[in-house]
């Protein structure tokens, strides 16, 4: 019987709260084989991270952290070497992959010299031979040209690109055993893709065990042989995957099943429609109500944006002149009505949060028309913008980020009606109580600070501020991304729910595309600050006309064991760049109609051969 790379025995971390030792995971014990993938699933505070980061010696010690139980490598206790010893396991037997590779890049220096530093710290090699061996392992992860993005800073990296160089340091050493740690949370679908394909390929070269921890059981499908569910720092199930996924004995594990977003559940539904949510503790599953509400064509649109283009100059040389400009947003129309959810949906760097932005003026586009109430937003000056910003409203990805961490949240909520002299302070305070219950929170909670807050909650915060003013449409740019799948869901069918209740048309910016076709009346599909695809969101999904739009949903990870083994066609190309040389004229695109409302931009051949050259 092949020994295992890794077996984890009775793993308890404790930290120290009030002089006193609280456990935080408790009892965790798992075994991963060479050329295995384990992956450690559960929502935000499950434990899973702990877990790995006590693997790595990375708590416990100094931090007033303990680890009790037995962590074996290559059956070598990890828990009884000395800290100088554990230095060298760290990267040569064992390697780490973060979920955000800009905070785990140093800035200040290139990813050639990073990616050298760290084969010098554990092999004797020469600095050329380390350089070239770095070179090397950044072609291994099919980065493009890697010689001359050698020299390149972290910053000139797209995530996709910085992540690679992440897997390329992990791999420097050639460990026996890689753990990810959420290497694909922020990612978008195709570099989702790209990564997870990327990692299947190495564990099949190098032979490695993997470690994967995720609240994503999309990607657990895809990925994973086995898989251990964690719950508030507890292993409450675990077997291999196949079997976990077609018979979960736990509620808490039929509770993130269900409330995984499955792309292709919404064929043949008319209108958007709400997810069915799970008790995780009892199982009891409760069905989804029906969509009632239609949307009204025939009434003027809350919204019509017309040839919106936003561009901003890049300067350089002396005397400072502009150099080119990046193209964010060129010649984009729709029109959005009361009661419609409208998605636009592409890849970081598309230009789908600018045109947002654009949208409200908070940032100035170059030219175009956004009417409102029959105002012309880019045409009015600021006393008349001010008010006209009661009407519209923004939720954003990061909701601890847009809150005030001084104000106690009904503060928060009540600000936007203070700002703009809206009622009374009893009548304000009346409305905070109201909006609180709304969103399903307690009026009480109030006085608390946004600290005092899960992700699920600030979110539902945000949305009661945004309500506060009774706008008649929302955008909500990635408002669900960072979220855990059960408190997505719970925020998904919220959305839909006062969509019903008050009319409200929702501009939803996201690049989750099985969450876009559960909440959207129409999609578009952005590509270099250009829609090249738009429809009601069946003819989308179900009949995909761009080859940008197809490529799309080929990359969204399918929540299906039986495809664990299968490797799906994915570009390593990236995206293309929106920059232009100053001079630059945007060419005339032409649209045809595919189906009823359905509009697809005409391509060129280039697509078809790599899907990111710009259309004809």
């Amino acid at each position: 019987m092949t020994q295992p790379v890794l077996k984890v025995e009775n793993l308890t971390t404790s930290f120290r709260v009030d002089g006193t030792l609280s456990p935080v995971v408790s009892g965790v014990s798992f075994e991963i084989a060479p050329r295995e993938t384990l992956a450690i699933v559960g929502e935000s505070g499950s434990g899973k991270s702990v877990t790995a980061l006590s693997i790595m010696r990375l708590v416990g010690g100094d931090d007033g952290a303990r680890l009790d139980g037995r962590i074996l490598l290559g059956g070598r206790d990890l828990l009884t070497l000395s800290e100088r010893d554990m230095q060298a396991v760290r990267g040569a037997e064992v390697a780490m992959i973060f979920q955000e590779p800009m905070t785990s890049l140093n800035p200040i220096m290139t990813v050639g010299e990073q990616l050298s530093e760290a084969i010098l710290n554990h092999r004797r090699v020469s600095r050329r031979e380390a350089r070239a061996e770095a070179i090397s392992l950044l072609n291994k992860v099919r980065i493009p040209a890697a010689a001359s993005r050698y020299a390149d800073y972290p910053h000139q990296m797209s995530g996709g690109m910085r992540q690679r160089v992440m897997i390329a340091m992990a791999l420097a050493c050639r460990p026996k055993l890689l753990i990810a740690d959420e290497p694909t949370t922020a990612l978008d679908v195709t570099v989702q893709a790209q990564i997870l394909d990327l990692i299947k390929a190495l564990q099949d070269e190098e032979g490695m065990g993997v470690l994967f921890i995720t609240h994503d059981m999309g990607v657990v499908a895809e990925i994973a042989d086995r898989t251990v569910v964690m719950y508030r720092g507890e292993m409450i199930e675990a077997g291999d995957t196949p079997t976990l996924f077609a018979a979960p004995r736990e509620p808490y594990t039929r509770a993130l099943l269900a409330a995984v977003p499955r792309l292709g559940s919404m064929s043949g539904e008319p209108l958007p429609r709400r997810f069915p949510l799970v008790d995780p503790v009892t199982g009891e599953t409760r069905p989804a109500p029906e969509t009632r509400a239609t949307v009204d064509r025939t009434v003027p649109p809350v919204l019509d944006v017309q040839n919106l283009t936003t561009r901003f100059d890049v300067k350089g040389g002396f005397p400072r002149r502009v150099t080119g400009r990046v193209h964010a947003v060129e010649n984009v129309s729709f029109q959005l009505h009361a009661g419609e959810t409208l998605s636009i949906v592409g890849e970081s760097g598309c230009g789908k949060s600018t045109a947002g932005r654009s949208i409200l003026r908070m940032v100035e586009p170059a030219a175009g028309s956004v009417v409102t109430g029959d105002v012309d937003i880019l045409t009015v000056g600021p006393q008349m913008l001010r008010r006209q910003r009661r009407d519209m409203q923004m939720i954003f990805q990061d909701p601890f980020a847009s809150l005030d961490p001084r104000l106690p949240v009904g503060a928060a909520i009540a600000e936007p009606m203070l700002v703009h002299g809206v009622g009374t302070a009893k009548a304000r305070a009346a409305r905070v109580t109201e909006l609180l219950e709304r969103v399903g929170l307690s009026p009480a909670m109030a006085e608390r600070f946004p600290h005092e807050f899960s992700g699920g909650q600030r979110q539902r915060i945000c949305i009661a501020r945004a309500l506060a003013l009774r706008p008649r449409f929302i955008i909500a740019d990635e408002s669900v991304s960072a979220l855990d799948v059960s408190i997505k869901a719970q925020v998904v069918n919220l959305l839909i729910d006062l969509q019903e209740e008050m009319g409200l048309a929702f501009l939803f910016i996201s690049h989750d595309m099985a969450v876009v076709e559960r909440i959207s009346h129409r999609v578009a599909v952005m590509y270099l600050g250009e829609i090249v695809e738009i429809g009601p969101r069946a003819s989308v999904f179900e009949n995909p006309q761009h080859p940008y739009t197809q490529r799309l949903i080929a990359a969204v990870p399918v929540p299906d064991p039986a495809r664990r083994r299968m490797r799906r066609p994915v570009s390593d190309e990236e995206i293309g760049s929106p920059m232009r040389p100053p001079d630059h004229v945007a060419p005339t695109r032409t649209y045809r109609q595919v189906s009823p409302g359905h509009l697809v931009q005409e391509w060129d051949e280039a697509w078809q051969q790599g899907g990111v050259r710009h259309a004809a």
